[in-house]
Protein backbone atom coordinates (compact mmCIF):
# COMPACT_ATOMS: atom_id res chain seq x y z
CA UNK A 1 0.00 0.00 0.00
CA UNK A 2 1.13 3.64 -0.84
CA UNK A 3 1.38 5.84 2.49
CA UNK A 4 1.91 9.18 2.85
CA UNK A 5 3.15 10.11 6.51
CA UNK A 6 2.91 13.89 7.41
CA UNK A 7 4.57 16.36 9.68
CA UNK A 8 7.66 14.51 8.43
CA UNK A 9 10.37 16.39 11.08
CA UNK A 10 8.65 14.60 14.23
CA UNK A 11 10.22 11.76 15.78
CA UNK A 12 6.87 9.76 15.64
CA UNK A 13 7.30 10.31 11.46
CA UNK A 14 10.80 8.32 11.48
CA UNK A 15 9.55 5.36 13.51
CA UNK A 16 6.06 5.55 11.17
CA UNK A 17 8.54 5.62 8.20
CA UNK A 18 10.62 2.84 9.21
CA UNK A 19 7.60 0.66 10.37
CA UNK A 20 5.69 1.17 7.29
CA UNK A 21 8.28 0.23 5.40
CA UNK A 22 9.56 -2.98 7.38
CA UNK A 23 5.64 -3.99 6.48
CA UNK A 24 6.27 -3.94 2.88
CA UNK A 25 4.91 -0.51 2.27
CA UNK A 26 5.47 2.27 0.02
CA UNK A 27 6.25 5.74 2.19
CA UNK A 28 6.20 8.87 0.98
CA UNK A 29 6.85 11.89 3.85
CA UNK A 30 6.12 15.11 3.65
CA UNK A 31 6.29 18.59 5.64
CA UNK A 32 5.19 22.15 5.44
CA UNK A 33 9.18 23.26 5.14
CA UNK A 34 12.43 22.25 3.31
CA UNK A 35 13.86 20.20 6.25
CA UNK A 36 12.09 16.88 7.33
CA UNK A 37 13.96 14.10 9.35
CA UNK A 38 11.95 11.06 8.22
CA UNK A 39 12.60 12.16 4.88
CA UNK A 40 16.23 11.37 5.51
CA UNK A 41 15.39 7.61 6.39
CA UNK A 42 16.62 5.21 4.12
CA UNK A 43 13.37 3.47 4.38
CA UNK A 44 11.63 6.66 2.51
CA UNK A 45 10.68 6.06 -0.45
CA UNK A 46 10.46 9.78 -1.73
CA UNK A 47 9.38 13.32 -0.28
CA UNK A 48 6.99 16.22 -0.57
CA UNK A 49 6.42 19.63 0.61
CA UNK A 50 2.90 20.60 1.36
CA UNK A 51 1.50 24.38 2.26
CA UNK A 52 1.20 24.93 6.03
CA UNK A 53 -1.98 23.80 7.58
CA UNK A 54 -1.97 27.22 9.98
CA UNK A 55 -2.92 30.16 7.67
CA UNK A 56 -3.34 28.12 4.64
CA UNK A 57 -5.62 25.24 5.61
CA UNK A 58 -7.58 24.81 1.64
CA UNK A 59 -4.50 24.48 -0.07
CA UNK A 60 -2.84 22.41 1.83
CA UNK A 61 -5.49 19.83 2.06
CA UNK A 62 -5.71 20.05 -2.43
CA UNK A 63 -2.14 19.65 -2.06
CA UNK A 64 -2.52 15.95 0.25
CA UNK A 65 -5.47 15.20 -1.91
CA UNK A 66 -3.46 15.46 -5.53
CA UNK A 67 -0.82 13.44 -3.88
CA UNK A 68 -3.22 11.14 -2.74
CA UNK A 69 -5.20 10.88 -6.05
CA UNK A 70 -1.79 9.29 -7.99
CA UNK A 71 -2.95 5.88 -6.51
CA UNK A 72 -6.04 4.82 -5.21
CA UNK A 73 -6.27 3.33 -1.64
CA UNK A 74 -3.17 5.72 -0.27
CA UNK A 75 -3.52 5.96 3.50
CA UNK A 76 -2.81 9.58 4.38
CA UNK A 77 -1.16 9.27 8.04
CA UNK A 78 -0.90 12.38 9.84
CA UNK A 79 1.30 12.47 13.03
CA UNK A 80 -0.02 15.86 14.74
CA UNK A 81 -3.22 17.89 15.58
CA UNK A 82 -2.00 20.55 12.88
CA UNK A 83 -2.50 17.85 9.98
CA UNK A 84 -5.25 15.71 11.71
CA UNK A 85 -7.44 18.46 12.25
CA UNK A 86 -7.74 19.74 8.64
CA UNK A 87 -7.43 16.25 7.09
CA UNK A 88 -10.32 15.81 9.28
CA UNK A 89 -12.45 18.54 8.01
CA UNK A 90 -12.31 17.88 4.90
CA UNK A 91 -12.43 14.38 4.84
CA UNK A 92 -14.75 14.49 2.17
CA UNK A 93 -11.78 15.99 -0.25
CA UNK A 94 -9.54 13.06 0.78
CA UNK A 95 -12.05 10.18 0.10
CA UNK A 96 -13.45 11.58 -3.35
CA UNK A 97 -9.95 10.57 -4.74
CA UNK A 98 -9.80 7.39 -3.22
CA UNK A 99 -7.37 7.69 0.04
CA UNK A 100 -8.02 6.38 3.29
CA UNK A 101 -7.97 7.78 6.56
CA UNK A 102 -8.06 6.59 10.13
CA UNK A 103 -10.03 8.76 12.30
CA UNK A 104 -12.81 8.93 14.62
CA UNK A 105 -15.43 11.13 13.18
CA UNK A 106 -15.05 14.54 13.05
CA UNK A 107 -17.54 15.85 15.96
CA UNK A 108 -15.37 13.08 18.49
CA UNK A 109 -11.86 14.12 16.95
CA UNK A 110 -12.70 17.62 18.30
CA UNK A 111 -14.34 16.18 21.69
CA UNK A 112 -10.83 14.60 22.14
CA UNK A 113 -9.10 17.66 21.32
CA UNK A 114 -10.98 19.79 23.80
CA UNK A 115 -9.11 19.88 26.87
CA UNK A 116 -12.57 21.19 28.96
CA UNK A 117 -14.86 18.95 26.88
CA UNK A 118 -12.18 15.89 27.97
CA UNK A 119 -12.08 16.71 31.45
CA UNK A 120 -15.96 17.15 31.58
CA UNK A 121 -16.03 13.49 30.34
CA UNK A 122 -13.92 11.82 32.41
CA UNK A 123 -15.70 13.64 35.38
CA UNK A 124 -18.73 11.92 34.79
CA UNK A 125 -16.90 8.57 33.95
CA UNK A 126 -16.01 8.91 38.04
CA UNK A 127 -12.27 9.70 37.08
CA UNK A 128 -10.33 12.28 39.06
CA UNK A 129 -9.65 15.41 37.47
CA UNK A 130 -8.32 18.37 38.79
CA UNK A 131 -10.96 21.15 39.49
CA UNK A 132 -11.46 23.23 36.62
CA UNK A 133 -12.18 26.88 35.29
CA UNK A 134 -12.72 27.40 31.50
CA UNK A 135 -12.01 31.58 31.05
CA UNK A 136 -13.65 32.67 28.21
CA UNK A 137 -13.33 36.81 28.69
CA UNK A 138 -11.09 39.08 30.46
CA UNK A 139 -13.73 39.92 33.16
CA UNK A 140 -14.01 36.04 33.91
CA UNK A 141 -10.30 36.35 34.54
CA UNK A 142 -10.15 38.72 36.80
CA UNK A 143 -12.76 37.25 38.89
CA UNK A 144 -11.08 34.01 38.69
CA UNK A 145 -7.51 35.45 39.55
CA UNK A 146 -9.35 37.21 42.62
CA UNK A 147 -11.21 33.72 43.60
CA UNK A 148 -9.04 30.92 42.72
CA UNK A 149 -7.18 28.45 45.14
CA UNK A 150 -3.57 28.98 43.58
CA UNK A 151 -0.98 27.22 42.79
CA UNK A 152 -2.37 26.97 39.03
CA UNK A 153 -1.67 26.03 35.50
CA UNK A 154 -3.12 27.68 32.53
CA UNK A 155 -3.55 26.08 29.24
CA UNK A 156 -5.16 26.63 25.86
CA UNK A 157 -8.34 24.87 25.16
CA UNK A 158 -6.69 22.70 22.69
CA UNK A 159 -3.82 22.92 20.85
CA UNK A 160 -4.53 23.89 17.29
CA UNK A 161 -7.54 25.93 16.71
CA UNK A 162 -9.68 26.17 13.78
CA UNK A 163 -11.76 28.71 13.10
CA UNK A 164 -14.85 28.58 11.42
CA UNK A 165 -13.29 30.14 8.52
CA UNK A 166 -11.16 27.10 8.74
CA UNK A 167 -8.45 28.98 10.10
CA UNK A 168 -6.10 26.95 11.96
CA UNK A 169 -3.48 28.35 14.69
CA UNK A 170 -1.39 27.09 17.39
CA UNK A 171 -2.09 28.11 20.81
CA UNK A 172 1.03 26.94 22.42
CA UNK A 173 2.44 25.96 26.14
CA UNK A 174 0.95 26.02 29.45
CA UNK A 175 1.58 28.79 32.04
CA UNK A 176 1.97 28.63 35.53
CA UNK A 177 0.83 31.19 38.13
CA UNK A 178 0.85 30.90 42.31
CA UNK A 179 -0.47 34.26 42.89
CA UNK A 180 -3.10 36.90 41.38
CA UNK A 181 -0.39 39.12 39.62
CA UNK A 182 1.28 36.01 38.09
CA UNK A 183 -2.07 34.49 37.27
CA UNK A 184 -2.79 37.85 35.29
CA UNK A 185 0.26 37.88 33.38
CA UNK A 186 0.11 34.49 32.17
CA UNK A 187 -3.34 35.02 31.18
CA UNK A 188 -2.60 38.17 29.07
CA UNK A 189 -0.28 36.35 27.27
CA UNK A 190 -2.10 33.36 26.73
CA UNK A 191 -4.93 35.14 25.23
CA UNK A 192 -3.51 36.55 22.38
CA UNK A 193 -2.86 32.84 21.03
CA UNK A 194 -6.15 31.31 22.46
CA UNK A 195 -9.87 32.00 22.33
CA UNK A 196 -10.29 30.06 25.61
CA UNK A 197 -8.02 29.33 28.62
CA UNK A 198 -8.40 26.29 30.49
CA UNK A 199 -7.47 27.49 34.40
CA UNK A 200 -6.40 24.10 36.17
CA UNK A 201 -5.64 22.86 40.26
CA UNK A 202 -1.69 22.25 39.80
CA UNK A 203 -1.09 18.58 40.41
CA UNK A 204 2.23 17.96 42.01
CA UNK A 205 3.19 14.12 40.81
CA UNK A 206 4.89 12.13 37.82
CA UNK A 207 3.49 11.95 34.39
CA UNK A 208 1.64 8.78 33.01
CA UNK A 209 0.63 7.71 29.57
CA UNK A 210 -1.71 4.71 28.41
CA UNK A 211 -1.24 4.32 24.70
CA UNK A 212 -3.59 2.55 22.65
CA UNK A 213 -5.11 2.03 18.63
CA UNK A 214 -8.55 1.48 19.16
CA UNK A 215 -11.38 0.18 16.23
CA UNK A 216 -14.72 2.12 16.81
CA UNK A 217 -14.07 1.77 20.36
CA UNK A 218 -12.81 -1.47 20.63
CA UNK A 219 -9.43 -2.10 21.59
CA UNK A 220 -6.66 -3.66 19.15
CA UNK A 221 -3.60 -2.61 20.97
CA UNK A 222 -1.68 -1.22 24.00
CA UNK A 223 1.32 -0.01 25.43
CA UNK A 224 2.75 2.18 28.52
CA UNK A 225 5.70 3.92 29.92
CA UNK A 226 7.10 5.23 32.96
CA UNK A 227 9.47 8.73 32.13
CA UNK A 228 12.29 9.21 33.50
CA UNK A 229 13.35 12.49 32.16
CA UNK A 230 11.25 14.74 30.17
CA UNK A 231 12.59 17.38 27.95
CA UNK A 232 10.33 19.94 29.98
CA UNK A 233 11.04 19.30 33.60
CA UNK A 234 7.18 20.99 34.32
CA UNK A 235 6.50 17.72 32.83
CA UNK A 236 6.12 17.17 29.49
CA UNK A 237 7.81 16.11 26.20
CA UNK A 238 9.86 12.81 27.72
CA UNK A 239 12.99 12.25 26.99
CA UNK A 240 14.16 9.18 28.48
CA UNK A 241 11.26 6.65 29.16
CA UNK A 242 11.20 2.96 30.19
CA UNK A 243 7.93 0.13 29.30
CA UNK A 244 6.40 -0.83 31.78
CA UNK A 245 2.88 -3.06 31.84
CA UNK A 246 -0.34 -0.74 31.99
CA UNK A 247 -1.20 0.18 35.24
CA UNK A 248 -4.82 -1.23 36.22
CA UNK A 249 -6.30 2.10 37.25
CA UNK A 250 -5.02 4.45 34.46
CA UNK A 251 -5.58 1.11 31.97
CA UNK A 252 -9.46 0.98 32.97
CA UNK A 253 -9.85 4.83 33.29
CA UNK A 254 -8.00 5.22 29.62
CA UNK A 255 -10.12 2.92 27.67
CA UNK A 256 -13.81 4.31 29.84
CA UNK A 257 -12.37 7.86 27.82
CA UNK A 258 -11.92 5.95 24.83
CA UNK A 259 -14.62 3.77 24.29
CA UNK A 260 -17.01 6.93 25.00
CA UNK A 261 -14.94 9.06 22.38
CA UNK A 262 -16.49 5.58 20.10
CA UNK A 263 -12.53 6.41 18.77
CA UNK A 264 -10.82 4.93 16.11
CA UNK A 265 -7.27 4.98 15.83
CA UNK A 266 -4.57 5.58 17.74
CA UNK A 267 -4.48 8.19 21.24
CA UNK A 268 -2.23 8.56 24.11
CA UNK A 269 -4.57 9.54 27.55
CA UNK A 270 -2.32 11.23 29.58
CA UNK A 271 -2.40 11.14 33.80
CA UNK A 272 -0.56 12.62 36.81
CA UNK A 273 -0.02 10.34 39.87
CA UNK A 274 0.34 10.90 43.00
CA UNK A 275 0.97 9.19 46.42
CA UNK A 276 -2.30 8.61 48.20
CA UNK A 277 -4.38 9.16 45.26
CA UNK A 278 -6.16 7.93 42.01
CA UNK A 279 -4.57 9.04 38.93
CA UNK A 280 -5.43 12.13 37.42
CA UNK A 281 -6.59 12.71 34.28
CA UNK A 282 -4.45 15.64 32.20
CA UNK A 283 -5.59 15.01 28.45
CA UNK A 284 -6.09 13.53 25.52
CA UNK A 285 -3.62 13.03 22.85
CA UNK A 286 -5.59 11.69 19.65
CA UNK A 287 -2.69 11.38 17.10
CA UNK A 288 0.37 9.46 17.51
CA UNK A 289 2.96 10.50 20.03
CA UNK A 290 6.39 12.04 20.44
CA UNK A 291 7.85 8.47 22.12
CA UNK A 292 6.15 6.24 19.48
CA UNK A 293 9.33 4.66 18.52
CA UNK A 294 9.81 3.16 22.36
CA UNK A 295 6.59 1.06 21.31
CA UNK A 296 8.16 0.23 18.37
CA UNK A 297 11.38 -1.13 19.92
CA UNK A 298 9.24 -3.12 22.62
CA UNK A 299 7.17 -4.93 20.25
CA UNK A 300 3.44 -2.56 19.48
CA UNK A 301 4.39 -1.48 16.36
CA UNK A 302 1.60 0.63 16.03
CA UNK A 303 2.24 2.52 12.53
CA UNK A 304 2.37 -0.88 10.83
CA UNK A 305 -1.19 -2.06 13.13
CA UNK A 306 -3.04 0.95 12.20
CA UNK A 307 -2.17 0.49 7.63
CA UNK A 308 -3.48 -2.79 8.45
CA UNK A 309 -6.34 -1.83 10.05
CA UNK A 310 -6.80 1.08 7.07
CA UNK A 311 -6.04 -1.90 4.25
CA UNK A 312 -7.83 -4.63 5.66
CA UNK A 313 -10.33 -3.54 8.29
CA UNK A 314 -9.25 -5.01 11.48
CA UNK A 315 -6.46 -6.84 13.09
CA UNK A 316 -5.49 -8.97 15.72
CA UNK A 317 -5.36 -7.63 19.39
CA UNK A 318 -1.57 -7.16 20.36
CA UNK A 319 -1.96 -6.68 24.16
CA UNK A 320 1.54 -7.67 25.00
CA UNK A 321 5.42 -6.59 24.63
CA UNK A 322 8.16 -6.42 26.75
CA UNK A 323 8.90 -4.51 29.74
CA UNK A 324 11.79 -2.72 30.96
CA UNK A 325 13.17 -1.04 27.62
CA UNK A 326 14.46 1.93 27.91
CA UNK A 327 14.26 4.60 24.86
CA UNK A 328 16.19 7.89 24.66
CA UNK A 329 15.84 10.59 22.54
CA UNK A 330 19.57 12.14 22.29
CA UNK A 331 18.54 15.92 21.15
CA UNK A 332 15.91 15.73 23.96
CA UNK A 333 17.84 14.92 26.35
CA UNK A 334 19.82 17.72 26.01
CA UNK A 335 17.33 20.16 25.83
CA UNK A 336 16.20 18.63 29.60
CA UNK A 337 19.64 19.64 30.36
CA UNK A 338 19.52 22.91 29.19
CA UNK A 339 15.91 23.65 30.58
CA UNK A 340 17.00 22.59 33.71
CA UNK A 341 20.24 24.88 34.16
CA UNK A 342 17.84 27.87 32.78
CA UNK A 343 15.61 27.11 35.56
CA UNK A 344 12.56 26.80 36.83
CA UNK A 345 9.78 28.83 34.52
CA UNK A 346 8.17 32.01 36.38
CA UNK A 347 5.50 30.56 38.58
CA UNK A 348 5.83 27.47 38.20
CA UNK A 349 5.25 25.79 41.88
CA UNK A 350 6.54 22.20 41.49
CA UNK A 351 9.42 20.31 42.63
CA UNK A 352 12.13 21.21 39.91
CA UNK A 353 15.39 19.43 39.47
CA UNK A 354 19.03 19.86 40.50
CA UNK A 355 21.37 21.28 37.76
CA UNK A 356 24.52 19.04 38.81
CA UNK A 357 22.29 15.37 39.74
CA UNK A 358 20.71 15.90 36.23
CA UNK A 359 24.15 16.38 34.47
CA UNK A 360 25.50 13.26 36.05
CA UNK A 361 21.83 11.61 34.79
CA UNK A 362 22.55 12.75 31.66
CA UNK A 363 26.19 12.08 30.98
CA UNK A 364 25.87 8.34 32.79
CA UNK A 365 25.27 5.97 29.87
CA UNK A 366 22.91 3.30 30.85
CA UNK A 367 24.06 -0.20 28.36
CA UNK A 368 21.45 -1.49 26.95
CA UNK A 369 19.46 1.83 26.25
CA UNK A 370 17.96 2.37 22.36
CA UNK A 371 17.02 5.50 20.84
CA UNK A 372 14.69 7.05 19.21
CA UNK A 373 16.03 8.12 16.10
CA UNK A 374 19.79 7.07 15.65
CA UNK A 375 19.96 3.26 14.42
CA UNK A 376 23.50 1.44 12.96
CA UNK A 377 21.27 0.90 9.57
CA UNK A 378 19.83 3.75 9.70
CA UNK A 379 21.69 6.74 11.13
CA UNK A 380 20.89 10.15 8.95
CA UNK A 381 17.61 11.09 11.05
CA UNK A 382 19.72 11.82 14.33
CA UNK A 383 21.79 13.55 12.26
CA UNK A 384 19.26 15.72 10.30
CA UNK A 385 17.88 16.05 14.21
CA UNK A 386 21.07 17.94 15.09
CA UNK A 387 21.53 19.80 12.02
CA UNK A 388 18.09 20.86 11.96
CA UNK A 389 18.42 21.97 15.78
CA UNK A 390 21.30 23.99 14.72
CA UNK A 391 20.25 25.72 11.94
CA UNK A 392 16.69 26.82 14.15
CA UNK A 393 19.42 28.46 16.72
CA UNK A 394 21.30 30.07 14.44
CA UNK A 395 18.43 31.79 12.91
CA UNK A 396 16.78 33.02 15.79
CA UNK A 397 20.23 34.37 17.13
CA UNK A 398 20.67 36.37 13.63
CA UNK A 399 16.74 37.65 13.45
Amino acid sequence: MRVLVLDGNQNQAVASVRSLAKAGHAVLVGDSTSWCKAGWSNSCHGTFRYPAPQGQTEAFVRCIAELARAESGTLVMPMTEATALPMSAHRDALFSVGARLVLPCHADLLRAFDKDETTRLAASLGIAVPKTTLVCSREQAEEVARSIEYPVVLKPRASEELSPENKLRTTGRPRYATNAGEFRAAYKDMRQRAAAVLVQQYMEGQGAGYFALMRHGELRAEFAHRRIRDIYPTGSGSAVRVSVAPQPEIRGAALAILRALKWHGVAMVEFRCHEGGPPTFIEVNGRFWHSLPLACHAGVDFPALLASMAEHGDVEPVLHYRAGVRCRWFLGDVRHLSEVWRGAPRGFPGKYPGRLRTLASVLTPVPGTVHDLFTWKDPLPELGDWLDFGRRVLSRKTA
